[in-house]
C-alpha cells in the first residue's frame, strides 16, 4: 500500500510539473528571462568586442564598464517600481507598466547604437549605453517582482524561477558567443540592429503577459498608506523620524554613486576616479548606509510596534498635504524593510548569512576565470570559447532543468542544500586543474569523454577534454544551485513589497562579489590558484551548513513544506 501511495505521489508530481510548464505564465517568464539577460550580455560583454574592433582605447573602455554599477545598485531606485504609476501606462498592470516600456526603450537604444560610429560618435554612444544599462536594471527589478507576484499553485515560484534562469542563460549565449559569430559575418552594427529588433518584439509581445496580482489601478498602495493612521499603528512623529534617517542615508549613497559616475564621464583621463577603488572604498559604506542601518532602524520600529510603544491609541485623521506625501514616502522606502524585518525577526541574521555566502564564489570567480584558463593553464581562445560558451552553457541549462525537476519532486530547501554542496565541491575539480589536472584527465579518459572531444575538428584533444568536463561539472552544479537560490530568494519576500525586498537581497550578492574580487586577486598573486580553490570550497561548504540551519528553521515554521508543488492543489486549479 505504501509503495502504491508513493507511486501515486510521483505521478502527481510529474503531472503538476507538466501543468506548470504548460502554463501561460511560464512561457512569458521564459521570454522575460531572455529579455533580462540579453541587454546585460550586450552592454557588459560583446560591446567591448565592438569597441576593440573600432580601435577605442582601453581607458575609454574602462569608463564603459561603469554602466555595470546600474545592476549592482539597482535597489536604490527599486521603491519607485513598487510605488510609482506611470502616466498613460498604469492600465497595463503594476509590473507591466515598467517592463514593456523598458523593453521597447532598450530595443530602440540598441537600434540607435547600430546607426552610430563608436570612434567618431563616442559621446552619444556612451550616453545611450548608460541609459540602456539603467533601463535594463529597471526592467530586471520589475521582472523579478512580476515573477513573485504571478506565482501560484500551478505556476509555482520554483518553476518560474527555473524558467527565468533558463531564459537568462540562453540570452547570454545569443548575446555573447552567437553575437560574436554573427558580427564576424555581417558586422557589429547589423548585429546590434538585430538584437534591438528582438527586444522590440519581446516588448510588443509582453503586452499580452498576465498581470501581476493587484494592478496599478487597484490602489493597494493607497490602502496601505491609509492603514498607517489606524489605531495600533506607529505614531506619525516616530515614522517621520525614521523616514528622515533612512532618506538621508539613501540620499548620501545615491549622491556618492552619481558623483562618481559624473566625475568618471566628465573629468580628464588622468583625473578620473578608479572604479575598483571606488567599489572597494565606498561599496561597504553604501551597503551600510542603504541596507544595514535601515534594517536596524526597521528592526527598532518593528520592536516598538510589537511591544506596544509609540502607537496610535485611536484612528488619526486622514493625512493631507505634506503629511500625505510623507506617509507615501514611508510606505515606499521604510515600510518594506519594517515588514521584512518584523516578519523574519532574528532569523534575518541567518538569511543574510546565506545570501552573503551561497553565491559569493560564483560572483567573485567570474573575473578570474579567463586569466586562469588562458594564463595559468595556457589554453587558447578557441579552447575556452568551446568549453565555456558552447558546451558550458549547455551544461548550465541542463543543470537548471535538473534543478527545476528537483524543486518539484524533493522541495526547495533540499535542492538548495544539494546544489550548494555540489557547487562547493566543484572547486576541488579546479584545484586539481591548478595542479595539472591528472585526476580530471583520468576521469575523462575512463568515461570516454576524451574520445568524444577528440572528434571535434581543429581543436579537439585530451587537454581540451579535461577543461571541458571540469567546466561542465561546475556549470551543472551552478544550474542546480542557481535555480534553487532564485526560487528560495523569491519565496521569502512579501508580494506587497516584492520589488524593493528582492532587489535589496539580490544586490547584496553582486556587491559582496564585487568587493571580494580585490582580496581574491591578491590571494592569487601571493599563494596561487590552488589555495584559492581550497578556500572557496570551504566557503561553499559553510554556506551549505547555513542552508541546513535555515532548512531546520523553516521546518519548525508553518511553511515546513514550502517549495514542493502540491499536485492536488494544482489539479483543482486546472479543473476549475
Amino acid at each position: 500500500m505504501a509503495e502504491v501511495a508513493q507511486e501515486q505521489k510521483k505521478i502527481s508530481a510529474w503531472r503538476a510539473l507538466g501543468m506548470a510548464l504548460g502554463n501561460r505564465k511560464t512561457g512569458f517568464m521564459l521570454l522575460f528571462g531572455f529579455a533580462s539577460g540579453l541587454p546585460f550580455a550586450l552592454f557588459l560583454g560583446t560591446l567591448f568586442a565592438w569597441l576593440t574592433e573600432a580601435e577605442v582605447d582601453l581607458e575609454t573602455m574602462g569608463i564603459f564598464s561603469l554602466i555595470g554599477l546600474a545592476y549592482a545598485f539597482q535597489f536604490l531606485w527599486s521603491p519607485l517600481i513598487d510605488k510609482v504609476d506611470l502616466p498613460l501606462l498604469r492600465k497595463l498592470g503594476k509590473r507591466k507598466q515598467w517592463i514593456v516600456p523598458m523593453q521597447l526603450l532598450l530595443g530602440t537604444i540598441l537600434v540607435t547604437m547600430a546607426l552610430l560610429e563608436p570612434r567618431t560618435q563616442l559621446g552619444m554612444f556612451s550616453l545611450l549605453a548608460g541609459i540602456g544599462a539603467f533601463a535594463s536594471a529597471t526592467q530586471d527589478i520589475a521582472i523579478n517582482a512580476w515573477r513573485i507576484d504571478v506565482a501560484d499553485e500551478v505556476a509555482t515560484i520554483d518553476i518560474l524561477s527555473t524558467v527565468y534562469q533558463m531564459g537568462y542563460r540562453l540570452s547570454s549565449l545569443v548575446g555573447g558567443a552567437l553575437g560574436l559569430i554573427i558580427a564576424a559575418r555581417i558586422g557589429w552594427p547589423q548585429t546590434y540592429m538585430m538584437m534591438g529588433g528582438i527586444l522590440l518584439f519581446v516588448g510588443f509581445v509582453g503586452l499580452w503577459a498576465p498581470n501581476a496580482i493587484g494592478s496599478a489601478e487597484a490602489s493597494e498602495g493607497d490602502e496601505q498608506v491609509r492603514a498607517l493612521r489606524k489605531a495600533g499603528e506607529l505614531a506619525p512623529a516616530v515614522r517621520n523620524r525614521a523616514l528622515l534617517a533612512v532618506g538621508l542615508l539613501w540620499a548620501v549613497a545615491i549622491g556618492a554613486v552619481l558623483a562618481f559616475m559624473i566625475m568618471s564621464m566628465t573629468y580628464a583621463p588622468e583625473d578620473r576616479p578608479n572604479p575598483t577603488e571606488f567599489t572597494v572604498t565606498w561599496g561597504p559604506w553604501i551597503i551600510v548606509a542603504t541596507i544595514i542601518l535601515p534594517a536596524l532602524i526597521a528592526g527598532w520600529l518593528a520592536g516598538q510596534k510589537k511591544r506596544g510603544k509609540n502607537l496610535l491609541s485611536a484612528d488619526a485623521p486622514p493625512a493631507t498635504g505634506g503629511s500625505y506625501a510623507l506617509d507615501h514616502l514611508y510606505r515606499a522606502l521604510v515600510l518594506p524593510l519594517v515588514e521584512f524585518v518584523g516578519r523574519m525577526g532574528w532569523s534575518l541574521v541567518l538569511i543574510l548569512a546565506v545570501v552573503l555566502t551561497y553565491r559569493i564564489c560564483d560572483a567573485i570567480w567570474g573575473t578570474f576565470a579567463y586569466p586562469f584558463y588562458l594564463g595559468e593553464l595556457e589554453y587558447t581562445n578557441d579552447d575556452v570559447a568551446f568549453a565555456s560558451k558552447f558546451f558550458g552553457v549547455g551544461a548550465i541549462i541542463a543543470g537548471l532543468a535538473l534543478g527545476g525537476l528537483m524543486l518539484t519532486t524533493i522541495g526547495r530547501m533540499a535542492t538548495l542544500l544539494i546544489g550548494g554542496i555540489l557547487a562547493a565541491l566543484t572547486n576541488l575539480l579546479y584545484a586539481d586543474m591548478a595542479l595539472g589536472g591528472a585526476n580530471m584527465q583520468a576521469f575523462s579518459d575512463a568515461v570516454g569523454f576524451t574520445y568524444l572531444i577528440e572528434q571535434v575538428p581543429g581543436i579537439g584533444d585530451a587537454e581540451l577534454a579535461k577543461l571541458t568536463i571540469t567546466i561542465a561539472f561546475e556549470n551543472l552544479a551552478i544550474g542546480i544551485a542557481g535555480a534553487a537560490y532564485i526560487a528560495w530568494l523569491s519565496s521569502i519576500v512579501s508580494k506587497k513589497f516584492s520589488a524593493v525586498q528582492y532587489a535589496l537581497l539580490s544586490s547584496l550578492t553582486l556587491l559582496v562579489g564585487t568587493l571580494g574580487r580585490g582580496a581574491l586577486g591578491e590571494m592569487i598573486e601571493n599563494q596561487g590558484y590552488y589555495d584559492v580553490f581550497i578556500l572557496t570550497t570551504w566557503i561553499g561548504l559553510a554556506a551549505a551548513v547555513l542552508v541546513t540551519i535555515e532548512w531546520w528553521r523553516e521546518s519548525r515554521s508553518s511553511k515546513a513544506a514550502a517549495g514542493i508543488v502540491a499536485p492536488e492543489a494544482a489539479e483543482s486549479v486546472a479543473k476549475s
